[in-house]
């Protein structure tokens, strides 16, 4: 995956978020409010419906998707208390056929969200991470086989503006400590997968948000990359890009009795490069 995800999509899905905040009072010059509302409910539906396709064409080409939700599953908060910091959870119930899981936000100014690719050392039974939701919108999970097949199931939720949510500090005191690291994990059962939190302190700027001192947007940094690899196996990777939250919370799972020490090397689209060994709970060595 490109450190740029989703760029063929970001200025139409700009102007889609513009052209769905228009007030509907010009609607209501030739239509009753009852018609408006009707129209604007089928409108909303057949726009999302050909937003999602043109995203699809975008990242996935002319490779066929099915729906389902046997394979991947979202959940969401239906409305998000805080819009800069949505929890998401990817479930995978048959995880021994995922391969990787695509997370797509089609309303945000840049939808691919995030891309995870699973190796040898992971348990690709779920992963959970935080994200910004800019409108409401659909999200789509796309999990990809190891046979190369592709299935997509949907959330929709409602949130706004938090793609461009200020941090609630300046800019340096956001970036104090970047590239810091921490990963706490949960006591497992005997034979079974290993819990794994992965923090990274990285503010993860959208460029959309304004210096509320300067009045001036701050320029996008982002952690684009995340590796994680326990001795010689490859953890997971993820590729990500604005949509991910600051300071970004990564929960995981390991494959049980794995050797070796957790290895976590993340970068931004700055440049930055950060790497942090951690040593796994004693029981999985």
């Amino acid at each position: 995956m490109t450190a740029s995800l989703a760029k063929p999509v970001l200025i139409r899905s700009i102007l889609a978020a513009l052209t769905l905040t228009l007030p509907l009072a010009t609607a209501g010059a030739v239509m009753t409010a009852g018609a408006v509302h009707a129209a604007g409910a089928s409108d909303d539906e057949s726009e999302r419906l050909a937003r999602w396709k043109e995203i699809q064409t975008s990242i996935f080409g002319t490779r066929p998707i099915a729906t389902t939700d046997s394979l991947v599953k979202v959940d969401a908060p239906v409305r998000a208390l805080d819009a800069s910091l949505v929890p998401i959870t990817l479930t995978m119930p048959e995880k021994d056929r995922i391969a990787g899981v695509h997370l797509i936000i089609d309303d945000n100014p840049s939808p691919y969200a995030a891309h995870i690719a699973f190796g040898p050392g992971a348990d690709a039974g779920e992963i959970k991470l935080r994200v910004r939701v800019n409108n409401y919108t659909n999200i789509h999970a796309v999990v990809e086989t190891k046979d190369g097949q592709l299935f997509e199931t949907t959330k929709f939720v409602k949130a706004s503006g938090g793609c461009s949510a200020p941090m609630g500090m300046s800019d340096e005191e956001a970036m104090k400590g970047v590239g810091d690291m921490k990963m706490k994990f949960a006591e497992s059962q005997a034979g079974g997968p290993v819990e794994a939190t992965l923090m990274i302190r990285h503010p993860n700027f959208s460029g959309m948000q304004m210096n509320q001192v300067t009045r001036e947007y701050t320029p996008a940094r982002y952690i684009n990359k995340v590796a994680v690899t326990r001795g010689d196996q490859t953890v997971l990777t993820l590729d990500g890009d604005i949509s991910i939250a600051s300071n970004p919370v990564i929960n995981f799972a390991l494959q049980p009795g794995g050797r070796g020490p957790i290895k976590v090397t993340a970068s931004d689209n700055q440049n930055g490069r950060w790497e942090h060994s951690f040593t796994a709970p004693s029981a999985t060595n």
